[in-house]
């Protein structure tokens, strides 16, 4: 939470002698994030976990910011309410901006069902920093997946307030990219966000 205005007033934005262009340079590619937002079990945290390796054969630095990690850690005192919700995914976006400014790509699989929340974390960014990806996958589908069995534990009241079930999921509306992981391989879909990452000028071509 913030301060008070008092307080605010006498906090300013200390620069570094090492600034983020210094670390691009020497990484060899430059930082963003890739927000992954869908239903539980689309495959957001699968694909990240694809993607990530292989930049990392291109020798590209990542990081993974997964929804259920972050809550065993950094926001575990956080609850599933509207307003934790809202809490949970600032925090996570105000990381990923530190992330972008080191020059990591900086991966997130995070359900973030709220559009208003996922237009905060793109608004805090430079425009060619946030790259958002909806892993789409009918509801359906999404269930019979149930990784975790979290469906089956919704449907019998076990869990309130899941998302999908009872509680709302706000598809975005012009995201950078549409993954259908009910049509394609997740390795494929990590392809696909690849190609953008090279488009973009993040990631350099191989060869």
């Amino acid at each position: 939470m913030k301060s008070d205005n008092t307080a605010d007033k006498n906090i300013t934005w200390h620069h570094h002698g090492v600034d983020r262009n210094d670390r691009e340079k020497l990484l060899g590619h430059r930082g963003a994030t890739v927000w992954l937002t869908g239903l539980s079990g689309s495959g957001k945290s699968t694909i990240a976990d694809i993607l990530a390796e292989m930049l990392q054969e291109r020798g590209v630095l990542t990081s993974i910011l997964d929804g259920d990690n972050i809550r065993h850690g950094l926001n575990s005192d956080l609850g599933f309410s509207p307003e934790d919700r809202k809490e949970n995914i600032r925090w996570i976006a105000e990381v990923a901006k530190l992330f972008s400014s080191f020059g990591v790509i900086n991966l997130l699989a995070f359900i973030s069902p709220y559009r208003e929340d996922r237009d905060f974390a793109r608004s805090i960014q430079n425009e060619n920093d946030f790259i958002e990806v909806y892993v789409e996958v009918p509801l359906e589908v999404a269930e019979q997946r149930d990784p975790k069995g979290l469906y089956k534990k919704a449907r019998s009241g076990e869990i309130p307030s899941f998302t999908g079930i009872s509680a709302p999921y706000e598809a975005p509306l012009s995201p950078e990219l549409v993954l259908k992981t009910h049509e394609f391989t997740a390795e494929e879909c990590a392809e696909q966000v690849l190609q953008i990452l090279q488009d973009r000028s993040i990631v350099p071509p191989v060869g």
